[in-house]
């Protein structure tokens, strides 16, 4: 699944909301490889996308949307897009333009309509449609088609995906439990390696053979059990060692092509920026193919790396506008130059993403 473009309206704090993934001509000496389906090199999409922004602003609001799209094609169950109407006097609307496994351009078009009585959910209509994308299309000519009725109405059980990982902060969520790959040697090295850097006096992990999917972090004086992706004794690892345990199956899961789609939210709050930097260069690097990621941050050392503008997109939040409260800004429409540095635009405050900080300071005055 490559999600190409975004609209919705009265879903969580979103109204009038809309975000592209494509991007209009090739960028010269980019460091991210083959962002544009294979064969069909018109068809650009944004392999990387860095969502920054303040708190509030929809980072995870957005994943959370997405992973509602993703359960909907795992088992058909539309109901729960009512439970994250905002407004439930009027309609709430989303559309989404994506790329499936086996390269169609398909569109997810949902209403809820209010419901008659008080606590209901309302009507909700579906329309799942489909273009074919040829050699030498682009996706706003598809995406054209679409837009002019042209679509081929498709079952939601008949679109080919390859897998979707959404993964957020430990304490975020409370009960986590961490996924493995049981049959790749791979995975433990890579899981040892990051779990040491996070943390040094982790001597080394291994696999109970004994049990099944049951991993022992060996510690100076005592080990810590993973039993089916849970861990046995939270309150010995850092949080930061707790997201490490992610991160192991982001970068395993991308070297074992399991999954297509990755949405990172604010997963290295915990840890330190050059470790999360390594990570992400890392994750970049190995998504080869027909893969996508999201990856949500408020670490602007972020901004140093070798990563194109076009893949960073700043969410704000203007609690005075209440036709659209939250709006995504791309940086490359803002700095055309490659000399233009978007540490200092953000530093500038460009895109207008600093907090209001006059109430805290008015706290000081008291």
């Amino acid at each position: 699944m490559i999600i190409m473009a975004i609209k919705a309206d009265n879903l969580y704090g979103f109204k009038n909301f809309q975000i592209n993934m494509s991007y209009p001509k090739k960028i010269v000496g980019s460091t991210i490889s083959e962002e544009y389906l294979a064969d069909k090199p018109n068809f650009r999409y944004k392999k990387v996308n860095i969502i920054m922004g303040g708190n509030a602003t929809g980072k995870t609001s957005l994943g959370k949307l997405l992973m509602l799209l993703a359960n909907y094609f795992h088992d058909g169950e539309y109901r729960r897009f009512a439970k994250v109407v905002d407004d439930r006097t009027r309609n709430a609307d989303l559309k989404v333009d994506f790329v499936t496994y086996d390269d169609l351009l398909c569109r997810f078009s949902m209403r809820i309509i209010p419901g008659s009585s008080e606590g209901s959910e309302g009507n909700i209509e579906i329309e799942l449609q489909y273009t074919d994308i040829g050699k030498r299309d682009s996706y706003e000519i598809c995406a054209k088609r679409l837009n002019e009725g042209k679509g081929i109405e498709i079952p939601y059980n008949q679109v080919k995906m390859n897998g979707w990982n959404f993964s957020y902060p430990y304490d975020a969520r409370g009960n986590k439990m961490y996924r493995s790959i049981e049959n790749d040697e791979r995975y433990l090295n890579i899981l040892e390696q990051v779990l040491k850097t996070l943390d040094p006096s982790i001597e080394k992990v291994i696999k109970v053979k004994e049990l099944e999917n049951t991993y022992a972090i060996k510690l100076h004086h005592q080990s810590i059990i993973i039993k089916d992706g849970k861990i046995a004794d939270t309150e010995i690892l850092s949080s930061g060692t707790k997201a490490g345990l992610e991160i192991s199956y982001i970068i395993a899961s991308l070297i074992c092509d399991r999954h297509d789609f990755y949405y990172c939210d604010e997963l290295f709050s915990y840890v330190n920026s050059d470790v999360e930097k390594a990570c992400l260069s890392i994750i970049i690097e190995k998504l080869v193919g027909k893969k996508q990621l999201f990856f949500t941050t408020h670490n602007s050392d972020i901004l140093d790396m070798q990563i194109p503008k076009h893949c960073f997109t700043f969410l704000t939040r203007d609690a005075e506008n209440k036709d659209m409260p939250i709006k995504c800004i791309n940086a490359a429409d803002y700095l055309k130059r490659n000399t233009d540095s978007l540490k200092h635009a953000v530093e500038n405050d460009l895109f207008c993403t600093a907090p209001d900080l006059q109430r805290l300071f008015e706290i000081a005055e008291m």
